[in-house]
């Protein structure tokens, strides 16, 4: 269920120079409200629908806000990226400089934190007001590589007039989102941009390769510190007796004691010290470690969960509250799980394997794939889930939260069951 799909704006082969004259023609056929001379790509087409709805004007030329200097140093710091720069830099910059493009890295809010590349083009950048601090997101400036891949949480190239606002038709842009290996979460962009005129096929494959192996070292980086963890936490667990687990900030367990073997367990937003409840396991005790927590099951406080909250309408932070007599527990999901519970909310009756392929994929051959999936959300949020056919537990209740809009449910989502 991790596999990218690469939105390349020029396909092997095509002219440049007629495929530009070609998106200006579909570019004021548009905001005319005529026929289209051709056909958009679905996700520059979605993107433009949403910057209607907003009504963000085309010709607009007005700045977008830019962080001050401890503002941007701020967002620097807890953005997460820092720990990918180098791996970044090394791959990208001399590409960008020596194909007159800017490598820029934005944030999950889609504030431009580095910039790096060609000087000619940064001095192109900054009469753009393409610069360090920026709001880059869609809402500020339009249909562009990472505010689009910020919504649409998937590779893409922008090119030319595909961009919604006229200022930046004379730009080719490429970016990749970039996620934490560690919870999933989305921790910014990758992007290269750079004159119209230097556009090719192949950008988005190296952006793209390039940001895998930034999460790759991510991944590596936190596999050591889970061993580090580890180290710790054996002769803990040997003086505590019961049933126990230590794990780190993001769920993973470095080690447990009476409980069958688990790689992670869902941990509440915002843990602390004290007594929390878990679906998977019930009421605990919350201790603090270096590096995680020290979490104690309790015999009582397993009262099942009655109610489930899924809520979608922040576009970016789909969130699920689990509640029951025991406690309150809410949980940050990722794409791909907040997908799945909402399709199963939608089918209160259930879905089976392929059905769920085919709502998720429009597919239904991928059962090998959904029946994975659906076994780690089951491990992860205990009774709330059944199976034979995929679904709620017929005694919880279910809500769902959405958005106002129908289009802005889950954007990033390709899914047939949702954006059908």
């Amino acid at each position: 269920m991790g596999q990218r799909d690469l939105e390349a704006a020029l396909p092997a082969g095509t002219d440049p120079r007629r495929h530009a004259r070609v998106l200006a023609q579909v570019h004021e056929a548009a905001l005319n409200g005529r026929a289209l001379p051709s056909p958009l790509r679905p996700v520059i087409g979605a993107s433009w629908q949403r910057m209607r709805r907003l009504g963000l004007d085309p010709d607009s030329r007005a700045a977008a806000p830019v962080l001050n200097f401890e503002q941007l140093e701020a967002r620097r710091r807890a953005s997460g990226l820092a720990e990918a720069l180098p791996v970044l830099r090394g791959g990208l910059i001399s590409l960008a400089e020596q194909a007159a493009h800017i490598m820029v890295i934005a944030d999950a809010g889609g504030a431009v934190l580095w910039r790096d590349g060609s000087a000619a083009v940064r001095r192109r950048a900054d009469a753009l007001g393409f610069v360090e601090g920026v709001d880059w997101q869609e809402e500020s400036v339009g249909t562009n590589a990472i505010g689009t891949a910020l919504v649409a949480r998937s590779p893409i190239q922008v090119y030319s007039a595909e961009h919604y606002v006229r200022a930046q038709h004379s730009w080719t842009c490429a970016a990749a989102p970039l996620h934490d290996p560690r919870d999933g979460r989305l921790l910014g962009v990758v992007d290269l941009s750079g004159p119209a005129s230097t556009v090719h096929a192949t950008t988005l494959a190296l952006v793209d390769a390039v940001t895998r192996l930034a999460e790759a070292h991510l991944r590596t980086t936190h596999h050591a510190e889970l061993e580090r963890l580890r180290g710790f936490a054996v002769p803990v667990l040997a003086k505590v007796g019961g049933r126990a687990m230590v794990a780190d900030e993001h769920g993973w367990v470095a080690a447990a004691a009476g409980l069958a073997p688990v790689d992670r367990v869902a941990l509440p937003t915002g843990l602390g010290p004290g007594r929390t409840w878990l679906p998977a396991y019930g009421g605990c005790s919350v201790e603090p470690l270096p590096g995680g927590w020290l979490l104690r099951l309790t015999e009582h406080d397993t009262a099942p969960p009655t109610r489930v909250v899924l809520d979608v309408r922040s576009p970016r932070r789909p969130e699920l509250t689990v509640a029951g007599a025991a406690g309150t527990w809410t949980h940050r999901l990722s794409p791909r799980h907040a997908e799945v519970l909402y399709v199963l909310a939608s089918h209160r009756d259930g879905r089976s394997a392929s059905e769920l392929s085919a709502d998720l994929f429009g597919d239904a051959g991928r059962t090998v794939t959904v029946r994975a999936e659906m076994s780690r959300l089951r491990r992860r949020f205990g009774g709330i889930l059944g199976a034979q056919p995929y679904r709620f537990a017929d005694d919880v209740e279910v809500v769902v939260r959405r958005p106002p809009d129908s289009e802005a449910v889950l954007p990033h989502s390709l899914a047939p069951a949702i954006r059908g």
